[in-house]
């Protein structure tokens, strides 16, 4: 006989967000807290009762699968209750005759598809992901002949930008970071007056206001979602959280937020990224290294009347020890016309030696590949790597400054260190990051090498212990 299988939230945050009676109900809160998961046991409460229809939204439709998706949740847990499920459409439908559907509002006008339509339960995975006007569209279909009253349910991870923000000001502390505990799960209410929503904390101090006002207010909750609740994961994670705390400062704050469940005001800004106190300044280089690069940040641009502060072309040369401890050696800085940057990298490349790897962005598009072909005919003889910058620049920055705020980064001294600490701890509020860019491109290109070298290392010392 086979054992039973219990589905079920998990106690904590995700326990509260399911037993959450508001019309409305926001959870958000640290990363890994069991927030997607939330969302697809929830549509599964009313599998049994004909004719309930829910649907699941994420921005776009490569979000709704892979490992750990919507799609997968319910794949494990929806044929456990009868459920047959099919990926085109994307739903799954109960022996009652219930269905439950994912779908995505990648542009604005994908709203428009569910025009005529009507859910019960609608639930968005990743709110401030959406725009306004897609969540409130959405909540125009929120209706239901079921006999499951119409709510609606969304999670999300901070983001101070996001008019989802506004919807939680309540919730939030002060200065607008944090979510007070306290306020956790408390219901409000709301009734929108012109084009905006006036909140009341109870439906008679609303119904008092607006006599002429027919309908009930709409009920309205945030819970507050800790990684600590979500025991499955840890036990079967358990390095989870430190992978949260090795994310650089902002985005650490947001996924973790110093235990506090997220940060909902902090932004990328000078001195979060890097501050000169958290390199170690030395006076002779390593005779050690794994690996040595130099990467460049090009701009072929010179001081004009037009342009009198263009931006640079950078070259940072990095290394790596056998300890795993990188090293900014230098960091040659230009600005002239092609022609003079080129040369220029000839004799950098010269000076270096051919061990030393040319690392180099490319641009994506035609563009990109013309100057890369360019590049390495230009250092003929040298090994040029490139790799297509496809993200932005916080993006590529940010493992490099998880290293230097670990206090891994170690620099030599030189007459540059200054425009070098300077460019870094300002950044991304300054107005050139060329040197965070080759920063970002030389350590990725480290990075790799020394993983290998790690791999080769412990390959080595088990070969040597089987001997």
């Amino acid at each position: 006989m086979n054992a039973a299988i219990e589905i079920r939230p998990q106690p904590g945050s995700q326990e509260r967000f399911l037993a959450s009676t508001a019309d409305i109900a926001f959870y958000g809160g640290e990363a890994g807290s069991g927030k997607s998961g939330g969302l697809v046991l929830e549509a599964l409460r009313n599998h049994d009762v004909r004719g309930f229809g829910a649907i699941i939204f994420r921005r776009t439709s490569p979000e709704l699968f892979g490992p750990g998706s919507l799609w997968e949740l319910m794949t494990e847990w929806y044929p456990l209750l009868g459920g047959r499920l099919t990926q085109n459409p994307c739903r799954c439908i109960f022996p009652s005759g219930a269905s439950v559907w994912l779908d995505h509002l990648q542009l604005d006008r994908d709203k428009l598809k569910h025009q005529g339509k009507g859910y019960a339960l609608i639930g968005f995975d990743e709110l401030p992901h959406f725009l306004k006007t897609q969540f409130w569209y959405l909540y125009s279909r929120n209706r239901s002949v079921s006999g499951v009253r119409a709510y609606i349910r969304a999670t999300m991870n901070p983001d101070p930008d996001s008019w989802v923000k506004d919807m939680i000001a309540w919730y939030l502390d002060e200065r607008g970071e944090y979510v007070r505990p306290e306020r956790s799960g408390v219901i409000r209410y709301f009734y929108r007056v012109d084009d905006d929503l006036v909140w009341g904390d109870s439906p008679e101090e609303l119904r008092a206001r607006y006599p002429l006002r027919v309908d009930p207010p709409t009920s309205f909750t945030f819970i507050l979602g800790y990684l600590s609740d979500n025991k499955i994961l840890l036990e079967k994670d358990p390095g989870y959280r430190q992978k949260l705390l090795d994310m650089p400062k902002v985005e650490r704050e947001r996924l973790l937020g110093s235990g506090k469940g997220g940060n909902w005001r902090i932004r990328p800004a000078a001195g979060l990224y890097f501050q000169r106190s958290w390199f170690r300044l030395i006076q002779a280089a390593p005779t050690d290294f794994v690996a040595v690069v130099r990467a460049w940040d090009k701009a072929a641009s010179q001081v004009t009347v037009e342009r009198p502060d263009p931006d640079w072309t950078r070259g940072v040369k990095m290394g790596v020890t056998r300890a795993g401890r990188f090293v900014v050696l230098h960091v040659e800085s230009l600005r002239g016309s092609p022609h003079q940057v080129d040369r220029a990298m000839q004799n950098i490349a010269s000076q270096d030696g051919k061990a030393c790897k040319v690392c180099i962005w490319q641009d994506p598009g035609q563009a990109g590949v013309v100057d890369v072909t360019h590049t390495k005919s230009v250092l003929v003889g040298y090994r040029v790597e490139s790799v297509v910058a496809r993200h932005d620049k916080l993006t590529y920055a940010g493992p490099f400054s998880t290293q230097v705020e670990a206090g891994n980064v170690d620099v030599l001294c030189g007459p540059w260190n200054e425009a070098f600490f300077a460019e870094l701890e300002g950044f991304p509020d300054l107005a050139h990051d060329d040197i965070v860019d080759a920063c970002s491109r030389a350590f990725q290109a480290l990075h790799n090498s020394a993983v290998l070298a790690y791999q080769s290392a412990m390959n080595a010392i088990a070969a040597e212990m089987q001997s």
